[in-house]
């Protein structure tokens, strides 16, 4: 079996020594190729490489935004042609992630543990095993995304501690918690909601303040403790939505305390739930804060938002 290793060298969980001992063990098991991140979107290009290769397992080290530009990268690649007319998992190579971010939430939402030793020790069993699972995907646009999607409060919390941690910062549960209090309060215009949600064949929905987009549960983690604003949300099925149609204060407070809950069901006059959606667009009159997988991508007005059914093999 052949395999590329794409390497975020700037991964916050792993030094140089525990990523030679992470290609040793790969080794073992595959013929390996290593290949480092230089910049922001280097690994799309380098996981389109490894899929015109012909290579058969694509190896993340590295967080949420690696695995994220790898997976567009596998999704806008162009394989040799493999068995015909298969499915689109199985012409591309199949995809593996140790987790070496501050988060990595779709390396758990997979079944992976949260550390890189014994997350690789399960690879590689898999290997052995030939275990996998096919997930589907969520596309904004032309973009892909493997957990979550953000349009809003979340995407704008998450532009705040990107620039934190630019400035030193780690990122840590009390940063989000600072960042969410601080856009709340101070930048937020929670009078005005601007948001339309539309779908073929439903009647609009319109004057939402947030929109939050999942593609599985949970949405993020705090520490170990799961966040779950649509705990139903699934790779095996389409999109779940929840929208907040104000930012008051009691309103929010009391949403927000109920996707913490140890079984979240959010309800309520402000809240707009959608389950397994195949596709909508999200329109605003004012520029919003937009992200994907937890990477901050700019402001947007319109993002047109599909599910992509059984789109990836992953070995875990």
């Amino acid at each position: 079996m052949r395999a590329v290793l794409v390497v975020n060298p700037k991964a916050t969980t792993t030094s140089e020594r525990s990523r030679d001992v992470l290609v040793r063990a790969l080794r073992s098991e595959v013929d390996l190729s290593v290949r480092y991140t230089r910049r922001r979107g280097h690994a799309v290009a380098l996981a389109r490489e490894a899929a015109a290769e012909g290579v058969d397992l694509v190896v993340t080290l590295g967080g949420d935004g690696t695995v994220n530009e790898v997976v567009n990268g596998l999704m806008t690649a162009e394989p040799p042609t493999r068995a015909g007319d298969a499915p689109m998992a199985e012409r591309l190579p199949a995809l593996a992630t140790v987790p070496g971010g501050s988060t990595n939430v779709f390396a758990r939402a997979v079944g992976l543990p949260r550390e890189w030793p014994e997350a690789t020790s399960m690879i590689l069993e898999g290997l052995r095993l030939g275990r996998s699972r096919t997930v589907g995907l969520g596309r904004a646009d032309d973009r892909y995304f493997t957990f979550c999607a953000g349009f809003g409060l979340d995407a704008a919390v998450i532009h705040r501690v990107e620039q934190a941690r630019r400035k030193g910062r780690v990122s840590t549960p009390s940063l989000y918690l600072r960042s969410i209090m601080n856009q709340y309060f101070l930048a937020s215009d929670r009078r005005h909601p601007a948001i339309v949600l539309e779908r073929p064949g439903e009647p609009a929905e319109a004057e939402l303040a947030t929109v939050i987009i999942q593609n599985t549960a949970p949405w993020t983690y705090l520490g170990d403790r799961e966040v779950n604003p649509n705990p139903e949300a699934s790779f095996d099925l389409g999109l779940d939505v929840l929208a907040l149609r104000q930012l008051r204060v009691a309103s929010t407070t009391r949403t927000v305390t109920q996707f913490l809950s140890r079984q979240p069901n959010p309800r309520g006059r402000q809240v707009l739930r959608l389950h397994d959606t195949a596709e909508f667009t999200l329109v605003s009159s004012r520029p919003q804060a937009f992200q994907l997988d937890g990477d901050y991508l700019g402001e947007r007005e319109k993002v047109r938002f599909t599910s992509v059914p059984a789109a990836l093999r992953v070995i875990c």
